[in-house]
This record gives structure tokens, C-alpha cells and sequence, in this order.
């Protein structure tokens, strides 16, 4: 078993490198609506037992129960930042619960089950850090690790190098996973273009 955290901005300022195709209440809508796939995924999943989802958004709440995930503001966790958001929610959840932990973005239109069992599988069978990276594969777009394995959270760009290179220098076995339903992050027109197709 395991459990999932999945940080969202507020969804008003979601998305802003797709102003020039969206209108911001478009935005909005896709951004929650790629939201809703990923926490769809995870509620089903028979090996998932918790999910959390940290944002200030007014309806994160609402969303979170939705689909049985916990809601932490992330006004509660006395930071800002993404990696810094991630770092103290992940550290909160694994002095909760031992089971490992899988971070992941809220803008994966095309995750499946699958991919989540893929993850799970491959690290079980290479116990340490596991890197879903995005489609460009330099990207991160998922992390499964457990309280041994915690990596140096540094989503941005080349993400997926430095995740695997710092975990590697601090002696944790990295793997790298990439699939197309954890590959396709929509941030830009041509990923928007992608989705479409």
C-alpha cells in the first residue's frame, strides 16, 4: 500500500503560459478538470489507501471530498514554493504513516491506473527513489519514495536529472520511470495540442 500527495496552485493563477489560447475561466476549468483525472485515478486505486491534496484554493476542499482525499491548505504548512510546499507535506505525511509515498502533479490528463501500478512495481523491485519524468524526459512529473529515500525536492528545469543526480550523491538508488500517462503535463500550447490529439 502507499498514499499520494498532490500539491494544486490556486486555480485561478493556474496555467498562465496558456493565456494566449484560454481565457482565465478556461483555465480554470482545465486545470480542474485535469485535477479531477488525477484524483479520480488515485481514489480506485486498490493500492493507494490515502491521498492529500495541499492548496489555498477556495475549492480544494470541496474537491478533496469529492474523491476521499484529505485537504491540507497550504497556508498551514507556513511555506512557499513548490519544492518547499512538497517538502513539508511529505514530511508530515511520512511521520504519519510509513507507507511510501508518491508525489505527483495535478496536470496529468492521460494518468491510468497503470501507470500508478508501474510505479509501485518498479519500486518495489528497486527499493529507493522512483522519477516519473515528463515527456521531454527532462521534467519531473511524479516521485515515490518512502522516509529513507526522501530526495531534495527541485522541481523546475531539469528537474528529472538533478532529483536522480542529488539522490544518487546522498547514496539512494534512482530509477527512472517514463510513460505517456505521466509524460504529458500540460503547461504550454503544444502540450494543450498534444492532449488533443
Amino acid at each position: 500500500m502507499a498514499q499520494a500527495l498532490v500539491p494544486l496552485k490556486d486555480l485561478v493563477l493556474a496555467k498562465t503560459r496558456l493565456s494566449g489560447l484560454l481565457s482565465p475561466s478556461e483555465r480554470r476549468a482545465l486545470t480542474q478538470a485535469m485535477l479531477e483525472d488525477v484524483l479520480a485515478v488515485l481514489a480506485v486505486h486498490p493500492e493507494i489507501q490515502r491521498v492529500t491534496l495541499v492548496s489555498d484554493d477556495p475549492s480544494a476542499h470541496l474537491l478533496a471530498g469529492q474523491y476521499g482525499a484529505v485537504h491540507w491548505p497550504e497556508s498551514e504548512l507556513r511555506c512557499s514554493g513548490l519544492n518547499n510546499i512538497v517538502g513539508a507535506a511529505s514530511a508530515r505525511l511520512l511521520v504519519e504513516n510509513e507507507q511510501p509515498l508518491l508525489v505527483l502533479h495535478a496536470d496529468l490528463p492521460l494518468l491510468c491506473a497503470q501507470d500508478i501500478s508501474a510505479v509501485l512495481a518498479l519500486r518495489r523491485l528497486r527499493p529507493g527513489l522512483v522519477v516519473g519524468c515528463d515527456r521531454h524526459g527532462s521534467g519531473t512529473n511524479l516521485l515515490c519514495f518512502d522516509a529513507s529515500s526522501v530526495p531534495d525536492f527541485c522541481f523546475g528545469t531539469d528537474s528529472c536529472a538533478r532529483h536522480m543526480a542529488s539522490a544518487r550523491a546522498r547514496g539512494i538508488a534512482a530509477t527512472k520511470i517514463q510513460r505517456p500517462g505521466i509524460g504529458l503535463d500540460v503547461d504550454e500550447p503544444r502540450d494543450l495540442a498534444l492532449l488533443l490529439q
